[in-house]
């Protein structure tokens, strides 16, 4: 397993419709999600624990995009990762944020 933390810059004034969503299962091509509220001073701190090694800037830039569209801040992201396709991947990040924010973007 690889683990990866990556801090990014995020977006204030996101009112989530939750404090913590979990969202997907750990196995074979998928992953899973987590996303809490978090006192980080607008930030978003995000760990990755993935069975596929060497992939720390495409994971980096793909949770700085998925940060981006979904404007979120304050949030603490983790991934447990089980050698998930970049579409499962992407599927799941949505799927927490629309929980995590009740839909709203």
């Amino acid at each position: 397993m690889e683990h990866l933390e990556f801090d990014i810059a995020g977006w204030a004034g996101v009112n989530p419709a939750r404090d913590h969503v979990l969202v997907g299962v750990v196995g074979s091509g998928n992953l899973e999600v987590m996303i809490e509220r978090a006192e980080l001073a607008g930030r978003c701190a995000v760990a990755i624990d993935t069975s596929i090694h060497g992939f720390a800037p495409t994971w980096r830039r793909v949770v700085e995009d998925f940060l981006a569209r979904h404007r979120l801040g304050d949030v603490r992201v983790s991934i447990n990762d089980g050698g998930a396709t970049p579409a499962v991947v992407g599927l799941r990040l949505d799927q927490a944020a629309a929980e995590y924010t009740g839909g709203v973007r």
